[in-house]
């Protein structure tokens, strides 16, 4: 961890907050209909694949048809969770006024109830992002995935741990809300009057969900029930393994850093703006690839303004990098295959007990290391 303080001098910081509020303001007062036209085409084109793949399961015994239909149903689950879900719950589109469009009414298709989701996500994460022992989302309570995490022999399971993850991320991100970790440390009590409301959200959202996908449109099937249950399941599993790549690939590669909560004790405007960028990374790729992202591939524009409709990153991320590289900063972007693979050997790596120190290490080897450098 580098202190934010070592980054910049004061003045510098105050100028770079400025010019990051400056790309703010411009698209703020830029944003119209386009925008509003933008989210609903990608609403009726996600409900359309929805009908289509819903539809196609019917035709199961054809093998085509249902492989067509898991393929349909699982664009949709992953552009409902992305590019629609995260993002009108983020409160991009409020200033529409459209009640589809409010973040406080939208519910999406997945099992972690919207209500839970925008305390954790939208308030502790954005507000305290990469900040130790603030920021849950650092290893989601399961993972090692920073140095200043003690390391403990549970830590080995870290490939395990995260692959288990992978397949079921939908449970992770509901029941991340609950604060297990916590519970057990004696942190948090189980009967606190919150965390009961919260798994009643969740048990009401898990049996709708489990409803749906596993018990009603199978039956709709009628002798094509199983294979509709299997296709459901299949794009739940598309969705989940797309989205935890994606979302791990902007929080974890090995550029990304943390910090401490006394690095961020009164912190400015300006200094919570480089630690956003400090703390995120970008995924390089096509059109297509940004929107199935949820534009999350540009996470470092995400994290510097969450609540600005996520169609507009690609137009500022430039700009953004160009400000970054003015102030010698670190803009960390890089294609899919590379962040994830950065990513793997970093929870590789934290599995694993840190190393000692060179100044941990006995004098007299000390000593030894420095007569055989010096010969």
């Amino acid at each position: 961890m580098t202190g934010l303080q070592d980054r910049l001098t004061p003045e510098q910081i105050e100028e770079f907050g400025r010019e990051m509020d400056a790309i703010r303001q411009r698209i703020v007062a830029d944003l119209g209909q386009d925008d509003v036209d933008y989210i609903r085409n990608v609403i009726k084109t996600q409900r359309g694949l929805e009908v289509a793949g819903r539809a196609l399961m019917f035709a199961g015994f054809v093998p085509p048809a249902w492989l067509a239909g898991v393929g349909a149903l699982s664009l949709a689950k992953i552009l409902d969770n992305m590019e629609i879900g995260h993002n009108v719950m983020h409160g991009q589109y409020d200033w529409t006024r459209i009640p589809e469009l409010s973040s406080q009414k939208f519910e999406w298709d997945t099992m972690a109830p919207a209500e839970n989701w925008r305390h954790s996500h939208n308030y502790i994460h954005h507000t305290f992002t990469n900040v130790l022992d603030k920021d849950r989302d650092i290893g989601y309570g399961i993972l090692r995935i920073d140095p200043a995490q003690k390391w403990h022999p549970y830590y080995l399971g870290n490939p395990v741990y995260a692959t288990v993850l992978a397949f079921i991320f939908q449970w992770g991100v509901m029941l991340h809300d609950l604060e297990f970790d916590r519970v057990v440390r004696g942190e948090r009590k189980w009967s606190d009057p919150e965390l009961k409301q919260m798994r009643e959200r969740m048990a009401r959202k898990a049996v709708k969900q489990v409803g749906k996908d596993y018990v009603l449109f199978p039956l709709l099937t009628g002798p094509l029930a199983p294979l509709t249950f299997l296709g459901n399941a299949s794009a739940n599993l598309t969705r989940n393994l797309w989205a935890f790549a994606i979302i791990f690939c902007g929080h974890f590669p090995s550029d990304v850093e943390s910090f401490t909560e006394e690095e961020t004790e009164n912190e400015t405007r300006g200094q919570w703006y480089l630690r956003q960028i400090l703390g995120s990374a970008n995924i390089t790729g096509v059109p297509l690839f940004h929107i199935l992202s949820g534009n999350l591939s540009h996470q470092i524009e995400h994290h510097l303004y969450p609540d600005i409709p996520a169609r507009r990153y690609p137009q500022i991320a430039a700009e953004v990098r160009a400000v970054c590289e003015k102030y010698g900063l670190p803009y960390s972007t890089g294609p899919l295959h590379k962040q994830l693979w950065s990513v793997a050997k970093k929870i590789v790596k934290f599995a694993l007990p840190p190393r000692p120190r060179q100044t941990d290490r006995k004098p007299d080897t000390l000593a030894s290391d420095r007569v055989s450098a010096a010969a």
